[in-house]
């Protein structure tokens, strides 16, 4: 018998996806699912609201709850955390590559390093010289992944990919969809 699944559709600029890929595993163990991680951009969902940046940093109340939960979030898991310096970061490359990588098997420890890199350590992920060394702990050739990462071909397809999140009613990240149905948000 084929165990269920769920799609998780993630963003790397995402504090809340960061909360969601930090648990995932444990929790898609213990209830005997698997998960179809899905990177996709937000930005483009946002900008068609009329948003030039997150919503977070739009409305002011909105952010300082949302960091506050976050702490608070983070305290009870135990998960680690560094509010980052700049919010949010630009995700484009790591989302790239994790598209177009999406059914190896490196792809969720690479993506939650990455979460990582920018919420524990408040490093600028859309720069190549924080990605190589995580594609690099993989035995994986940085300059190779990058550059299909950056195929036309790619950029297309991670196009697409946000196009579909809009199809299926995907406003923001995480979300998880399930026989048609979404959920948004790490609870």
């Amino acid at each position: 018998m084929e165990k269920p699944n769920f799609e998780f559709w993630f963003e790397f600029a995402s504090t809340y996806s960061y909360l969601s890929v930090s648990r995932i595993d444990e929790i898609s163990k213990t209830h005997g699912v698997s998960v179809e991680w899905k990177p996709f951009l937000l930005g483009p969902i946002f900008k068609s609201q009329g948003w030039d940046t997150s919503p977070f940093n739009i409305y002011k109340a909105k952010g300082d709850y949302m960091w506050k939960d976050i702490e608070r979030i983070c305290e009870k898991y135990n998960i680690a955390f560094t509010k980052p310096s700049v919010f949010p970061q630009n995700g484009l490359l790591a989302a790239r590559i994790a598209l177009a990588y999406e059914n190896e098997s490196w792809v969720s420890e690479f993506t939650k390093r990455v979460f990582s890199a920018n919420f524990t350590e408040d490093k600028d992920i859309s720069d190549q010289g924080v990605l190589e060394p995580i594609l690099s702990s993989f035995e994986l050739e940085p300059d190779q992944i990058i550059a299909r990462a950056k195929s036309q071909e790619n950029k297309d397809a991670l196009r697409e990919r946000t196009e579909l999140a809009v199809s299926k009613g995907i406003f923001g990240a995480p979300t998880f969809a399930i026989e048609g149905e979404i959920f948004w948000g790490n609870d």
